[in-house]
């Protein structure tokens, strides 16, 4: 099998605990693999060593066999990058940019810009400075985008996108993909993960503690439901349902966590009278949180690699 991204022994330690710590990870060509932990995890950290934005203090990373920190040029002509935080281009209309970034790469495709900015919605004529936060993400994704790249590295790609431009990126990566294109892609939203990626990686405290396949993360997934009721609430009914943790009732208000199918639960809140029942996906700096804090209270982060 391929490979588009190996890191052996990566580290950069910032002190105090912070930084990234031993990453041994391998990520196949022609595989959409999302990168996933709570803020201060490490994703970044790993994106930019990939990038060579910051040097490792051991350890090494290639991408398709290339050294990322002896050949960076290189390593660069074959991957689209998007930063979690855009430069600032200030005046530069987004045409301009474009036209900078690709004078950098040896030329620019002015038909996929061109298709690229139509799908995402993007003016090219608007100054940068004048763009949305939605918008400098978009032009981030045609900078990423418009040269074909063999690898695209997105760092939270679709903070800001509104959900249809969301949808049409997905688009996009399932395009790239059935190309033959590798995705490596950090992100906040499990169901944004289970759309379009294969596999993920989950950091904690700087350290990979697992890699698994979509399929086996969904122990992971939960609701969160908030039910109002006109009359008494049924707690003990609910409280019974397979899957239901953390629940909570004050006066003719339950709250509670459900893992798994919720129709027991549905049943359950019908022995009630229902005003209102909202139903939330946590994020997954959520999930994390409680997912991490079960294992420390239970003695450990027990991993598994896959």
């Amino acid at each position: 099998m391929a490979v588009a991204i190996r890191t052996e022994g990566l580290t950069k330690d910032y002190g105090e605990g912070r930084g990234l710590f031993d990453l041994d990870l391998d990520v196949a060509a022609g595989e959409v693999f999302g990168y996933l932990g709570p803020n201060g995890a490490g994703k970044t950290t790993t994106i930019r060593l990939l990038m060579d934005m910051i040097r490792p203090t051991r350890g090494r990373a290639e991408v398709f066999g290339i050294d990322c920190q002896a050949h960076p040029v290189q390593v660069k002509r074959d991957v689209g990058y998007l930063p979690g935080e855009m430069p600032q281009w200030g005046g530069l209309r987004g045409r301009e940019v474009i036209a900078y970034v690709a004078g950098l790469r040896g030329g620019l495709d002015v038909a996929a810009v061109s298709s690229l900015a139509t799908r995402l919605e993007l003016d090219l004529g608007r100054r940068y400075r004048e763009y949305s936060s939605g918008n400098k993400r978009k032009l981030g994704l045609v900078l990423a985008f418009m040269h074909r790249p063999h690898l695209l590295v997105l760092d939270e790609p679709t903070n800001g996108l509104d959900p249809l431009i969301q949808q049409e990126f997905f688009l996009m990566v399932e395009e790239v993909r059935e190309q033959g294109a590798t995705v490596f892609l950090s992100s906040h939203v499990l169901s944004e993960v289970e759309r379009i990626c294969q596999r993920v990686g989950i950091l904690r405290r700087g350290r990979l503690v697992q890699v698994a396949r979509l399929d086996e993360l969904h122990h992971l997934r939960y609701h969160r439901l908030e039910v109002d009721f006109a009359g008494d609430v049924p707690v003990a009914a609910v409280r019974a349902c397979p899957g239901v943790e953390h629940l909570a009732a004050e006066d003719h208000h339950l709250s509670f966590d459900v893992h798994g199918g919720v129709a027991p639960v549905l049943q359950a809140l019908g022995t009630g009278q229902v005003l209102s029942l909202v139903t939330h996906e946590p994020s997954l700096e959520e999930v994390f949180l409680a997912q991490f804090r079960d294992d420390t209270a239970a003695g450990g982060e027990a991993g598994v690699r896959a």
